[in-house]
């Protein structure tokens, strides 16, 4: 199929070389302005170096659908998904598929049009969705996209589509991740050029069946990814693992399915194009993780050192490490940060820990070395080094707020520098425990503010970003020197309360980078790009 405006577009040598039975050209009388389609009644072929990325526009109005398509071809994307059924009015689609392929005969267009029964928004019966399906093949899309819902019902029509268009039979699961080897086999015994697999993730490891499914299949023309924020990372990687590509939404709008991320971040933060099997994989696991932003640090970090690798965010729930591990082994995953809320219970799932780290109880560096599964703590190094610079620890007097995982790494680290610490914090006998621990002071929040301290560490979650009112210090801050652990945002209200006291602040910004850089150099053996991941750093908290 080649769309294109009358006059601009005229078919090449070989396509005027058909037989006269196989080509025929005519104009559709219902368009708004004349387009000229040229239709090839045979099995169409692929459509030649598929991008890695699609861009999903779903749209109420067809002036919006046309204004973001053009926007994401501006930022260099040449393949497009247009959700007819999205329109208030599905036809009109149509004659924007004709403008768009007609203007930008460069781009590949999958036209959809989903009915309501199958997850779509499409009121219609089958046979008015394959009808709008074969005039949007007209019009120029290259590919369309049939439920396996409405290809099973009518089977009989399945040649005709394929004679117009590319057609991709596609196989959606809004609840959880069935067996896909079953799905798929069942999907096969219909005719198709492409089949469709996507599938929500509910735990980690189904982020692996699905990529299994591409891996095991390599010469089938196949899409697979599981959707929703637990299954992103195999949006990311499903291409490198053998799909034919995977989706994304559109910079400045939602996309059509959960999990979509946008195509500027697909091929920029993640570089999806040059992603292979030899690439090694990265991460962190945290719940939440949406707010991270370790994968801008530590992917620029990888772009600067020219290393074939790339870090994803895994969000794994408190009771889905053990989950995730498998995950890990199978993919396989290189390493990983530990963050919120696995830094303790992780250490249960590894073979090897540093001493210091087995000391602290926490974890936040994982690694697989010879086999096995080690752990490290870099949180350490974030507090000793940005305190170091402005205190002589061994004589410091410092209060320590918190007793999480963060808490147990600064308070083990700076007993261990010779520091005098007090610990204090919301859950008093937890704060007893820690002290007697690491041998510090215990002391009430009360006693903490009326004593006078070199310096505050605060590790708590309290000013983190969604929460960016709370602060643990209600008033006066009982120290100088004021250390926040939290880096997102960058300026916490805790830090904003500080400056306005007259006090030097330390900000958690600095710490992240320390220990983003310990654990870049743990997994790599190689320096830290410290300036690209500052950088990077300052970009992703600007964006919010």
């Amino acid at each position: 199929m080649i769309a294109g405006r009358f006059g601009q577009r005229q078919p090449s040598t070989a396509q005027r070389s058909l037989r006269a039975s196989e080509a025929q050209w005519f104009l559709d009388p219902r368009a708004a302005e004349p387009v000229l389609f040229w239709f090839v009644s045979r099995t169409m072929p692929a459509p030649p170096s598929i991008p890695h990325v699609c861009v999903a526009l779903g749209f109420a109005r067809r002036a919006e659908l046309l204004a973001a398509a053009r926007r994401e071809w501006e930022e260099g994307e040449t393949f497009f998904e247009f959700r007819l059924d999205y329109l208030e009015n599905p036809e009109a689609g149509i004659e924007a598929i004709a403008r768009f392929a007609g203007q930008h005969p460069e781009c590949l267009i999958i036209a959809t049009c989903r009915r309501a029964a199958n997850h779509g928004r499409f009121q219609g019966d089958i046979e008015q969705q394959i009808r709008i399906l074969q005039a949007a093949a007209r019009a120029g899309a290259r590919a369309i996209d049939l439920e396996i819902e409405s290809a099973a019902a009518a089977r009989g029509r399945l040649e005709d589509l394929r004679a117009s268009a590319w057609l991709i039979l596609s196989y959606h699961n809004f609840e959880n991740t069935p067996a896909l080897e079953a799905v798929f086999n069942r999907m096969a015994r219909l005719p198709a050029d492409a089949y469709k697999l996507a599938t929500t993730a509910r735990k980690p490891s189904d982020m692996q069946r699905a990529l299994a499914l591409a891996r095991s299949h390599p010469r089938q023309r196949m899409v697979v990814f599981t959707m929703g924020e637990i299954g992103l990372p195999a949006r990311i990687l499903t291409p490198a693992f053998g799909a034919l590509f995977t989706y994304a939404a559109p910079c400045e709008a939602e996309g059509t399915a959960p999990g979509q991320i946008s195509a500027h971040q697909l091929r920029h933060l993640y570089r999806v194009e040059r992603l292979s099997r030899e690439t090694r994989i990265y991460g962190v696991i945290a719940d939440p993780v949406g707010h991270s932003i370790s994968p801008a640090v530590h992917n620029r970090a990888f772009q600067s050192r020219r290393i074939d690798a790339v870090y994803l965010p895994f969000l794994v729930a408190p009771t889905h490490l053990s989950d995730f591990m498998k995950l890990a082994a199978a993919l396989p995953v290189s390493g990983f940060s530990v963050t919120i809320p696995h830094k303790q219970r992780i250490l249960h799932c590894l073979d090897a820990v540093e001493p210091l780290a087995r000391r602290i109880g926490a974890v936040n560096t994982v690694w697989k070395k010879a086999g096995k599964w080690r752990g490290a703590n870099a949180d350490a190094d974030g507090v000793l080094v940005p305190l170091g610079k402005r205190l002589r620890l061994s004589h410091a007097s410092v209060l320590l707020a918190g007793n999480g995982g963060a808490a147990r790494s600064a308070a083990f680290a700076l007993t261990d520098a010779g520091a005098k610490v007090a610990i204090t914090g919301r859950n008093l006998q937890r704060v007893r425990a820690l002290a007697k621990a690491c041998g510090a002071e215990a002391l009430s929040r009360e006693q903490a503010v009326s004593r006078r301290f070199d310096a505050v560490v605060h590790a708590t979650s309290l000013g983190m970003f969604p929460h960016v009112d709370e602060c643990f210090f209600e008033d006066v801050i009982p120290a100088d020197l004021v250390f926040d652990m939290v880096y997102n945002p960058l300026e916490t209200r805790l830090i904003r309360r500080a400056r306005e006291q007259g006090k030097q602040v330390i900000l958690g910004l600095e710490m992240f980078l320390e220990q983003a850089a310990r654990q870049f150099e743990i997994w790599t053996g190689e320096p830290a790009p410290r300036a690209a991941m500052q950088k990077a750093a300052e970009e992703a908290l600007a964006r919010g």
